[in-house]
């Protein structure tokens, strides 16, 4: 189902042949992303996606967009701390065309100074609105304790002084030096053949530079203990986010920790969701996910709940970690989180835009592509013992940090809740 082909320039072409569909998602993927960034320039690579839309030598922004949503496609794009996709879909036979307004929006596009400036202040609004929600503000505020002066604790959209500092000439010197071919991914899933993307993509191909992009610093923290922070902010809900600092996408452990998250808080059918929503009625909102990267990951349990019942929540949150680290998960709930899992994955790949997802996550994740089967072994191997040795691992007090956006006004005692006995 998956084929590769790495050009001579180091651009890689990946398909998901998918016959049965009618339609195809392509997906243009460069391996840079907020993690790369110094301090002086954080938000670039997020200023760089916002303006690849803005116009090029010979299509304007409206006609960017009328030339995929006119074919009934549509166009997107998205920044994460290590990788920037830039992705389209349409029927099957209007490939030519979104390979054309792609490969034109990234090797084409004017920065023109106008635009640039436009698009900072459009930028800082969307960081208004950011801040505005306490959702979104209280996973910031725990990225910043949980890596401490490193990018992964800096906002992706950057700060209003770093937009302020970013000048025209620093944004086409940093996307012409590092969106090079050995770090992009050309993905196409959908109602096509490899063939067919090597030939229509083959007049594309020599334009794409080549060259050295930075490196990313690896990710670093001294915690000796569990750490609170608290905005005080006027609001309805207190806003809780439990980060625990785990391991690396590559680490064999992650396959226990997927079943491991999956019983605590990822699902109705969790522990947390169960014992805090359904038994006590303590929070409308609670829930558990991962995040995995190159060097290091996260596990974070996120609540939303009335502040008189906060103490009672971090106390049952906290007992929910310890009893994952002290007893083995029963059979029922292994087979359950497995059978989740799994489904998951099955479900999730019905899609195109979900397998184009994959080959680029996977590719710039992995260096290759993982089949979904192999994941799937993965999961179904995975022993009781080695799901209560990852929350031992990782369920630790120097491994712990609490955010909270509230109406509270002093964070005093809250560290005392966060203990694992």
């Amino acid at each position: 189902m998956y084929q590769v082909t790495q050009l001579k320039n180091g651009l890689t072409l990946a398909t998901a042949e998918m016959p049965h569909m009618t339609s195809v998602s392509l997906g243009l993927w460069v391996g840079m992303g907020g993690r790369y960034e110094s301090a002086e320039i954080g938000g670039i690579c997020h200023f760089i996606e916002h303006l690849l839309f803005k116009g090029t030598k010979k299509r304007s922004a409206r006609r960017i967009s009328q030339d995929v949503e006119g074919i009934g496609g549509y166009l997107n794009a998205f920044t994460s701390e290590e990788v920037t996709c830039y992705h389209s879909k349409a029927r099957h036979d209007r490939l030519d065309e979104l390979l054309d307004v792609l490969t034109d929006m990234f090797l084409n596009s004017k920065f023109d100074p106008v635009e640039v400036d436009k698009e900072r202040a459009v930028i800082k609004e969307e960081m208004s609105m950011y801040l505005d929600q306490p959702q979104h503000l209280v996973q910031e505020l725990l990225n910043e304790m949980m890596w401490p002066d490193h990018p992964l604790g800096r906002p992706l959209t950057g700060t209003e002084a770093t937009l302020d500092a970013t000048t025209r000439a620093r944004l086409v010197d940093y996307q012409r030096s590092n969106y090079v071919a050995n770090r992009t991914v050309i993905a196409a899933a959908g109602r096509l053949t490899h063939k067919e993307l090597i030939a229509a993509f083959s007049r594309y191909a020599p334009r794409f530079p080549q060259g050295k992009c930075v490196q990313f610093v690896p990710a670093v923290c001294p915690q000796t203990g569990p750490l609170v922070r608290l905005v005080t902010k006027d609001t309805e809900q207190t806003q809780v986010a439990l980060g625990v600092r785990t391991c690396s996408r590559h680490d064999e452990r992650r396959f226990a920790l997927r079943l491991l998250n999956t019983i605590l808080g990822e699902n109705m059918s969790s522990r947390l969701f169960q014992v805090i929503r359904e038994d006590r009625g303590l929070a409308y909102s609670i829930y558990s996910s991962l995040g995995f990267f190159e060097d290091v990951g996260t596990l974070t349990v996120t609540a939303g709940l009335d502040l008189d019942n906060l103490p009672q929540t971090l106390k049952l949150i906290m007992h929910e970690l310890s009893q994952m680290a002290k007893t083995l998960p029963g059979a029922a709930d292994l087979r359950r989180a497995r059978d989740y899992v799994i489904g998951q994955i099955d479900m999730g790949l019905e899609s195109t835009d979900n397998q184009m997802m994959w080959l680029g996550e996977q590719l710039l994740g992995y260096g290759k592509i993982i089949p979904p089967d192999e994941i799937k072994q993965h999961l179904a191997e995975v022993k009781p013992a080695e799901i209560r040795a990852a929350a031992r691992d990782f369920f630790r007090p120097e491994r712990l940090s609490l955010a909270l956006v509230s109406p509270l006004k002093s964070a005093d005692g809250l560290e005392k809740l966060l203990e694992i006995s």
